[in-house]
């Protein structure tokens, strides 16, 4: 008898150790996981998302307090999320995170930064006593549904996905980081092209260019309406010509009948004085 009364004990720490594991982690499941997938679920409702990476001593320290702020969340009426930042690069360029770990609020689609202290009272306090209004919220232009925030996403993502093709090169396949560098160069030259030569695709086909073909002067008679005033005007200035030509032609007439009275007169009055003076 003694043995088995000896066995009730481990047995019973056992069955409580096994009965409190489920709990433990069901408990943990009051903090959500954000996604690529599904981060429109933040446009709808109030929500605290911290954004963290496994290894950030400054994030591991506060995993507690996060945790115990998240049991909170049923009676505050406030959603409780994180983002891995190393699981999903394209939230972090969505969101700018520039330091670890950062915490934003967001209330039916307006995001603000938290940069109060980090514990759970002051998290409670936060949104019990909605200190949020006293916080500018981020602007629409930098909003992660905005598209300068999208294109943000999808270069990051980008970097991610070429950090990914360096390491399958060098580790699985063997290659040299020269080797590698190279892929990469001759990639980026090739996509280049290829997508100079779309372009000029696309605008050609948008805006084709027109081509000029020599047109045959016009005569007077198919002028369009559009150039009558400028024939106008050079019929003016060819009848000013006129006029101008027409006064220095009888300028000179005049002057021509002039000297031929004078001419005469002087033929006339030479013998006249030859005469007085025999």
């Amino acid at each position: 008898m003694a043995p088995s009364g000896s066995l009730r004990i481990p047995v019973a720490v056992l069955l409580l150790l096994l009965w409190g594991a489920p709990w433990a982690h069901g408990r943990r499941s009051d903090v959500r996981i954000i996604t690529d997938e599904n981060w429109r679920e933040l446009l709808e409702g109030e929500w605290m998302i911290e954004f963290y990476a496994p290894w950030c001593p400054a994030c591991q320290n506060l995993q507690p307090e996060w945790e115990s702020f998240a049991e909170w969340g049923e009676d505050l009426e406030v959603n409780v999320a994180k983002v891995d930042v190393t699981e999903q690069p394209g939230l972090s360029g969505r969101f700018i995170i520039t330091a670890l770990p950062t915490i934003y609020h967001c209330k039916d689609g307006a995001f603000r930064r938290y940069q109060g202290p980090r514990t759970k009272k002051d998290f409670i306090n936060f949104i019990s006593d909605k200190e949020w209004k006293s916080i500018e919220p981020v602007s629409s232009w930098f909003g992660p549904g905005s598209i300068l925030m999208s294109s943000m996403s999808g270069l990051f993502q980008l970097s991610m996905w070429i950090r990914t093709c360096h390491n399958y090169f060098i580790e699985d396949l063997g290659l040299p980081i020269w080797g590698s560098y190279t892929v990469f160069a001759v990639a980026t030259l090739l996509s280049g092209l290829v997508l100079g030569l779309f372009m000029i695709f696309v605008a050609d086909c948008l805006c084709p260019s027109k081509r000029r073909r020599p047109q045959p002067y016009p005569s007077r008679k198919l002028l369009p309406e559009s150039s009558q005033p400028l024939k106008k005007v050079e019929e003016e200035q060819e009848a000013d010509v006129e006029d101008v030509s027409e006064e220095e032609s009888e300028s000179k007439e005049g002057t021509n009948k002039d000297f031929a009275q004078n001419a005469v007169r002087q033929r006339s009055v030479g013998p006249s004085l030859a005469t007085d003076k025999s």
